[in-house]
C-alpha cells in the first residue's frame, strides 16, 4: 500500500479544479489566483449555473470544465464547494475518477470525510475544511482535517489553498465542529454584536449612520489592535478599562447579563447543529458552506 504522500504533486506546480463557485467558491479560486498559488491556466471550475463560471472565466482566465468527470480529470486537487445537500450527487461520478494521486478538498458544512470516502473511494485522500466569510476579502479563519489516506504533504497543499484567503490551522476531525461554532459562524456574532451597538448608539441619540459607522470602526480597530498586539485579549480588554470608569461599568453590565456564559451557549448550539448535519439530521437547502446556520 502507498505511503499518504505518495504521488503528491510539488506545492508549486498542481492544478486546482473548484466544484461549485458560489460566494466561498468563487473566493477561493480569486484568492488561489491573486496570490500566485496557482496560476490562472492551471485552474478549472464548474457550476450547474453557467453565469458564475463564465464570469470567472472572463475575469481571470481560468478554464471551465462541461462536468464533473472532466473536473477531476483536471485536477491534481478537486476543492468541493457545492451545498452540502448536494455532495453525494455531486460527487456521485468520481467513484473510480479519483485516487492516491488526487487530493479531494472538501468545504462543504457537516460532510465528514467518512461521506466523503464513500462517495470516491477510500484510497482518495481527503481534506475537510471549514473557512468562514471573510475569505471573500482575503481576511478568513479556516481549519482543516485530514481523512486516513491523507498525509503532511497533503495538508500542505491545503494550507496552500486556504492561506491564500487568510489564516489556516490543522486540527483533529472530531473539532471541526467546534470550529464552526466558533470561526465558521463567528462572523454571524460580530455583526450581531456591531448591529446591537448602532441601535444602541441609535437609541442614546446619535444619528443611526454615525452610531453604524461608529460601531463598525471600533470593531475593525479592536481587531486590528490585537491583531497587533502580543497580549490576549483580555488584557487588552482590561487595559481599556480604568477604575470606577465608564468602560468598567459596561463591562459589569455585561457580566451582570451572563455576556459569557451566553457566548459559550450559543457556540455549543452551533456545534451541536453541526453534528446533527453530519449525522444527516435535519439538513435543509439554506445550509450553505460558507454561511453554517
Amino acid at each position: 500500500m502507498e505511503s499518504p504522500d505518495a504521488a503528491v504533486p510539488p506545492a508549486a506546480s498542481f492544478r486546482l479544479a473548484v466544484l461549485g463557485v458560489g460566494h466561498m467558491g468563487e473566493a477561493l479560486v480569486r484568492g488561489v489566483v491573486g496570490a500566485g498559488v496557482v496560476p490562472a491556466g492551471a485552474v478549472t471550475i464548474a457550476d450547474r449555473r453557467p453565469e458564475p463560471v463564465a464570469a470567472l472565466v472572463a475575469d481571470l482566465g481560468v478554464r471551465a470544465a462541461p462536468d464533473v468527470e472532466a473536473l477531476a480529470a483536471a485536477a491534481d486537487v478537486l476543492v468541493v464547494a457545492v451545498k452540502p445537500q448536494d455532495v453525494r450527487a455531486a460527487l456521485g461520478g468520481l467513484r473510480g475518477a479519483l485516487g492516491p494521486d488526487r487530493v479531494l478538498l472538501s468545504i462543504a458544512a457537516g460532510t465528514t470525510i467518512a461521506t466523503l470516502a464513500a462517495a470516491v473511494g477510500d484510497d482518495v485522500p481527503i481534506v475537510r475544511a471549514m473557512p468562514n466569510t471573510p475569505c471573500l476579502v482575503g481576511a478568513g479563519a479556516s481549519a482543516f482535517a485530514l481523512g486516513p489516506a491523507a498525509g503532511p504533504d497533503h495538508a500542505d497543499l491545503a494550507r496552500r489553498v486556504l492561506g491564500s484567503v487568510g489564516v489556516v490551522h490543522e486540527v483533529a476531525e472530531d473539532l471541526i465542529d467546534a470550529v464552526t461554532a466558533l470561526s465558521g459562524s463567528g462572523p454571524a456574532y460580530v455583526f450581531h454584536l456591531m448591529a446591537a451597538m448602532a441601535q444602541a448608539g441609535a437609541a442614546l441619540g446619535l444619528p443611526a449612520a454615525v452610531a453604524a459607522d461608529l460601531a463598525l470602526h471600533t470593531v475593525l480597530g479592536s481587531a486590528k489592535l490585537a491583531l497587533a498586539s502580543d497580549v490576549d485579549a483580555a488584557t487588552l480588554r482590561n487595559r481599556v478599562m480604568s477604575p470606577g470608569g465608564t468602560t468598567e461599568a459596561a463591562i459589569r453590565a455585561f457580566d451582570a447579563g451572563g455576556f459569557t456564559e451566553l457566548v459559550e451557549t450559543a457556540m455549543t448550539a452551533a456545534r451541536d447543529r453541526g453534528r446533527e448535519l453530519g449525522a444527516g439530521v435535519g439538513a435543509t437547502r439554506d445550509d450553505e458552506p460558507e454561511a453554517p446556520k
